[in-house]
């Protein structure tokens, strides 16, 4: 009998490459994934590895079980959920995942009404890129999570996992006031968050203004990142990186300290207006989704929290739920 935990390390295998990126993200050793994926072979009876160099690549066999081990896993969360329905009442912890402006501004809600209808849940919330929720909603560091993409960075198919749409945004780009006479964009608070989908109307248009301009993104690595260069990229210029920094309300001030221009989403602008900073609505959106591992859409907890979500969302954004 095919042991489940070696076909967990077997699949992470498949996404990783080699077997030191599984120790890693599953909190093992080098040597403990490798002699764990030997029993496997032996229980399956032929080879499923061949090393290549510092890589270790998957047989055709298996790459087949790793297909079979993605449907046993979805079985098991989906086996989990009924028994948790089961139950009398939900208890006990649930991981959540979030990034920063869905922690703030989101977040905090939906764990209030979450508490009231299941006081005896226990959510523990970890701010986490989207980038990194994949593996660690795999690695089982994670029961549900809050991930994005943008117009330029699709998210991919990620094996194993399923997503539901929660709520797109526009998105900005702020730039420092430099003459409130002046108009057009990056002039003044007039082009702010209540602007018209017009204001973006030629997007290339407005992110060429700023072509020679010191930009502030987020840092290497994230999604926010991959979303300002390449929209600039799609504009005619790579963006003259100058500070790079996470948290949008820092943008922000970096942006009215004259630092820079930047991209940034509607939750990242919520807030008083700052009229040292001019906002230019563009056309891109970022779209956040509700992630969890395949099978576990029907799971009580995750699906509570889904639905305190949608109840916390503020009204700016309670009506862009459809077309996702």
């Amino acid at each position: 009998m095919l042991d489940v935990r070696r076909l967990r390390l077997l699949r992470e295998l498949a996404r990783r490459g080699t077997i030191a990126a599984v120790a890693e993200a599953l909190s093992f050793s080098p040597s403990a994934v490798s002699q764990q994926l030997g029993v496997l072979e032996r229980e399956a009876g032929l080879p499923l590895l061949e090393r290549t160099g510092r890589r270790v690549r998957l047989t055709p066999a298996g790459q087949n079980l790793v297909r079979h081990a993605e449907a046993v896993l979805e079985r098991l969360e989906q086996a989990d959920a009924d028994l948790a329905e089961a139950r009398s009442g939900l208890a006990g912890g649930l991981r959540i995942g979030a990034f920063p402006t869905a922690t703030r501004a989101i977040v905090p809600a939906a764990l209030v009404a979450l508490a009231r209808r299941h006081p005896a849940l226990e959510p523990m919330v970890s701010e986490t890129d989207p980038a990194a929720v994949a593996h660690a909603l795999r690695a089982g560091d994670l029961d549900v999570a809050l991930v994005h993409e943008y117009d330029f960075v699709p998210t991919p198919d990620e094996p194993g996992l399923a997503t539901e749409p929660l709520y797109r945004e526009a998105m900005y780009l702020a730039a420092p006031v430099t003459d409130p006479e002046r108009t057009g964009p990056g002039a003044g608070p007039d082009s702010g968050p209540d602007s018209g989908p017009d204001s973006g109307a030629d997007q290339r248009a407005v992110l060429r203004t700023y072509a020679d301009a010191p930009w502030i993104t987020a840092t290497p690595g994230t999604l926010c990142r991959a979303m300002t260069v390449r929209a600039c990229q799609a504009a005619g210029f790579t963006p003259r990186v100058r500070h790079q920094v996470d948290e949008f309300a820092t943008v922000l001030a970096l942006v009215a300290a004259g630092q820079g221009v930047a991209v940034v989403p509607q939750l990242g602008v919520a807030g008083p207006a700052d009229p040292a900073v001019g906002l230019t609505r563009l056309l891109m959106e970022r779209r956040t989704k509700v992630a969890f591992r395949s099978g576990a859409a029907t799971h009580p907890a995750v699906a509570a929290f889904g639905a305190a979500l949608r109840e916390a969302l503020p009204p700016e954004l309670a009506g862009s739920r459809g077309g996702m």
